[in-house]
């Protein structure tokens, strides 16, 4: 594992550096908030909202305005329950349970293309986006729900914290577009908004058969689950020319 995190990174390092190596480079940061949300089998979570950040390295775009980017930054994948009852099994009474969050703090690398196109009279550029991306998992917040697992086995609504389950590496394409504003010759803004979609599983589990029921104490089993990410992303960004000049 550790092995490929370390040839991807030196994969975007020798990308970089041949996008620094033409006649310049745009690079820069963006970040803003990032919807995100999970597909469960066959059910749709909740949304969940977080912030999300990047720094990023361009090339010149060239006459048809057709440029090469990579990026790497934070991009949290999650999603939420929300307005859920439950029953006490005491009393029978049903109770709303508290909003629960379930959080995959993931590092994103991007390598992709845009296609720009000029907006008459004025100092603005709007674009389009494709990229292929890799995310690794650095940590969750699954450790929130272990006590409730350990204590229902055999119901285990929430996801189990443990690594066989849980997928570091991810991979999936970014689509998106916005629009960028010259602030001067070096210096420019961009707003653009990008879907992402995982093709990869975050998380799955087997079925996980001979566990004891704590209510019957007979044997059951835990359901497979298998968790997949969606997310939605708004990011303003500041951009910077890096110009180079040959001189005879």
């Amino acid at each position: 594992m550790k092995q490929r995190l370390i040839c991807t990174f030196f994969m975007l390092a020798l990308f970089a550096t041949d996008l620094a190596a033409q006649d310049g480079s745009i690079f820069g940061i963006k970040g803003g908030p990032a919807l995100t949300s999970q597909q469960w089998q066959a059910f749709q979570r909740d949304p969940l909202l977080r912030w999300q950040g990047d720094v990023f390295i361009e090339t010149l775009p060239e006459e048809n305005d057709f440029a090469l980017y990579a990026s790497l930054g934070y991009h949290p994948k999650g999603s939420a329950l929300r307005n859920q009852l439950a029953q006490n099994f005491s009393t029978g009474q049903l109770f709303r349970v508290p909003p629960q969050r379930f959080i995959f703090h993931n590092v994103s690398l991007i390598l992709g293309a845009k296609q720009k196109f000029n907006l008459p009279g004025r100092e603005a550029k709007f674009f389009y986006a494709l990229g292929v991306r890799g995310d690794y998992t650095v940590d969750t917040n699954l450790d929130e729900f272990e006590d409730f697992n350990n204590t229902f086995v055999s119901f285990a609504l929430y996801p189990i914290d443990d690594t066989q389950f849980i997928r570091e590496i991810n991979y999936g394409i970014t689509v998106g577009g916005g629009m960028e504003y010259a602030l001067s010759e070096f210096v420019a803004l961009s707003l653009e908004l990008n879907f992402h979609p995982d093709f990869s599983l975050q998380y799955e589990q087997p079925e996980i058969p001979n566990v004891t029921n704590p209510f019957t104490f007979q044997p059951d089993s835990i359901p497979e689950r298998r968790i997949r990410n969606l997310a939605l992303e708004v990011s303003l960004g500041l951009r910077f020319l890096r110009k180079v000049v040959y001189v005879d």
